[in-house]
């Protein structure tokens, strides 16, 4: 008696199977990379309000110190060197531990000087934001 064997034909994927799990996995990827990028710009943006937060409130030690904000010559940099016109014995900085940082984009804050509503020398700090371009809606800058 001849025993029969009967070899299981072993079946790879099929070129449609293939297919099918490439397009669920390019799905999956673009969805957790426009989730990244937005998670990524959220972040971006806050940390530039810390940090004109921060700058903001260096700019006001200046000022108590001194008795004037710094003039838009002089911009941020008097926070680190004491300025030729501050009055004798009046500056007390540096009021920064480091240099000015650059924003998230790598553009350099921009100190301006201003009047408030009543009239009264004030001062603005500003990002430029993400396109890095002065006058767009993406800048951010301190809700006083």
């Amino acid at each position: 008696m001849q025993k029969r064997t009967h070899r299981r034909r072993r079946r790879g994927f099929t070129l449609m199977e293939i297919l099918l799990v490439l397009a669920i996995l390019v799905v999956l990827g673009s969805l957790v990379t426009v989730g990244y990028v937005q998670v990524q710009k959220n972040a971006y943006m806050n940390a530039a309000r810390t940090q004109i937060k921060m700058l903001d409130d260096a700019v006001e030690l200046y000022r108590l110190g001194v008795g004037k904000y710094p003039s838009g010559e002089q911009g941020l940099e008097a926070l680190r060197i004491q300025p030729p016109d501050a009055p004798a014995g009046k500056w007390q900085g540096p009021y920064l531990k480091s240099d000015v940082a650059a924003d998230p984009w790598g553009n350099a804050y921009i100190y301006e000087e201003v009047q408030d509503q009543y009239g009264e020398p004030s001062f603005q700090i500003t990002s430029l934001g993400p396109d890095g371009t002065n006058g767009t809606p993406d800048d951010i800058r301190p809700v006083k």
